[in-house]
């Protein structure tokens, strides 16, 4: 079945070992150093470089639209045969917003509170970047249910790094 791991930078490596997956998305500051596995061709690896804010701020890059665009690009061409790994720097914001986005695009006729509610119960920490989820909320035609979704979920536990866990495309 395919599924979209998530996890932190301190965790790609064997994540991406442990799941044999073909597939990496990366949601980090610009200039973090990311060391990208072996087994991930470098065609297979977007990496998308901003800040983990909600709303832009003096000498930081907000997420936008046009990140969404560039990851619902990347997934499109992702044939879920193995699994994509999608991280941040601590496998908690960015990182789940791109995993729900990445649901929601590829399965338009899942429910978008079913798939926030998955987030939850795999992480108890996840607090999806809200303004991502607006962005692809708007792109993908989902009418706001996107953004209801992960506010009805609220945020997630305070954590310094969340746990691994995965979504599966199909219920």
């Amino acid at each position: 079945m395919p599924r979209v791991h998530v996890c932190s930078l301190s965790r790609i490596g064997a994540t991406v070992a442990q799941t044999g997956a073909s597939h990496l998305v990366t949601l980090i500051n610009i200039g973090t150093p990311v060391e990208r596995p072996v087994s991930i061709p470098e065609e297979r690896h977007l990496f998308l470089g901003f800040n983990d804010i909600l709303e832009p701020m003096d000498g930081m890059t907000a997420p936008a639209v046009e990140h969404v665009e560039q990851l619902l690009d990347f997934v499109d061409g992702w044939k879920g045969d193995k699994p994509i790994v999608v991280h941040c720097f601590a496998g908690i914001s960015r990182s789940t917003a791109a995993a729900f986005i990445t649901v929601c695009a590829l399965r338009p006729e899942r429910d978008e509170a079913e798939i926030a509610s998955l987030i939850r119960a795999g992480s108890p920490s996840a607090t999806p970047n809200l303004r991502l989820v607006r962005f692809a909320d708007e792109l993908l035609g989902r009418r706001g249910r996107m953004v209801r979704a992960i506010e009805e979920i609220g945020r997630g536990h305070d954590a310094f790094e969340g746990h691994p866990f995965a979504l599966p495309l199909d219920p």
